[in-house]
């Protein structure tokens, strides 16, 4: 069947549980450790077929750069096919930016799931993977679907099955450019890489990576160029007990615990004006999992 439109595609956030950096290729791209946990966190797009080539996108909310991630996916899919496919993109952008949530990337791996689908592609998820790493490191994660170990540059994921948390996410106004951080002279590039001990699927060593295992490496750095994200993380700690920054900002986030958090136990009334809050679940897998093979 020909579809003529994809509504409602929802495009979650991730958590950084911890991340490392652990060394640095000759070319400059920084190798790290970490695990990305799906969140519930989500911007929702709808697609609607054209035939004439022509790739438009309209924010339903906040307005995004003229030549967002999401359109430069939706040309680097369209280079390969019929070139009369094309496609009004809408996006309702929720996540916030510049946060370190991976929203930008994560909208772009849902504008490739999708426009496989709406277009009749049918591109095996492995494909679709090799594209997404050319647009950016945090985009095969999305596709891949899954909870997941990461290493490398971003490219290489071990899928993991993680016990389901609460989690306390929250962001200042201000928003931190990624490149900013790698380039600074002060980030510590030789952590000593994480040993995996036994299979990826041990309960044990899941449950390790949920309970504040390791840190974060481009906090400090973070936390130099952005007083605010010193202000949440002693905000979130206050009324947690711990805290930790996600991906190179600007948001912190803190666990809450495994069950549904009581409403008193939220004090979303105390945020200062501008921060952005949001209590989340944790996915135990990406909700277009089962849109590629």
């Amino acid at each position: 069947m020909t579809l003529s439109a994809l509504y409602d595609v929802p495009a979650p956030a991730k958590l950084n549980l911890f991340l490392h950096v652990v060394g640095r290729r000759a070319d400059g791209y920084h190798l790290l450790q970490s695990v990305f946990m799906l969140i519930d966190w989500c911007d929702t797009l709808h697609f609607e077929l054209r035939r004439d080539g022509t790739l438009a996108r309209h924010d339903l909310g906040t307005t995004l750069p003229a030549d967002d991630l999401c359109l430069r996916a939706a040309r680097a899919l369209q280079a390969h096919v019929d070139k009369r496919l094309g496609a009004d993109i809408s996006i309702l952008k929720q996540v916030p930016s510049g946060a370190g949530l991976g929203g930008g990337s994560s909208d772009a791996a849902s504008t490739l799931l999708a426009l496989n689908r709406l277009w009749g592609l049918n591109w095996p998820r492995t494909r679709l993977l090799a594209l997404g790493a050319s647009l950016g490191a945090d985009v095969p994660f999305f596709i891949g679907g899954d909870n997941a170990f990461v290493e490398g540059i971003g490219e290489r994921l071990a899928p993991l099955q993680l016990p389901q948390m609460h989690y306390a996410v929250v962001k200042p106004a201000a928003g931190i450019a990624t490149a900013d951080i790698f380039a600074s002279p002060q980030l510590k590039r030789d952590t000593p890489t994480v040993i995996l001990t036994g299979s990826l699927a041990n309960a044990e060593q899941q449950a390790t990576f949920c309970s504040g295992f390791g840190r974060n490496d481009l906090q400090p750095i973070a936390e130099a160029r952005c007083p605010e994200v010193i202000a949440v993380a002693r905000w979130l700690e206050g009324r947690f007990g711990n805290s930790r920054m996600s991906g190179s900002g600007s948001a912190v986030f803190a666990r809450v615990g495994t069950d549904a958090p009581a409403l008193a136990a939220w004090p979303a009334n105390d945020l200062p004006a501008a921060w952005v809050a949001r209590m989340c679940r944790s996915l135990d897998h990406h909700p277009l999992r089962g849109w590629a093979d």
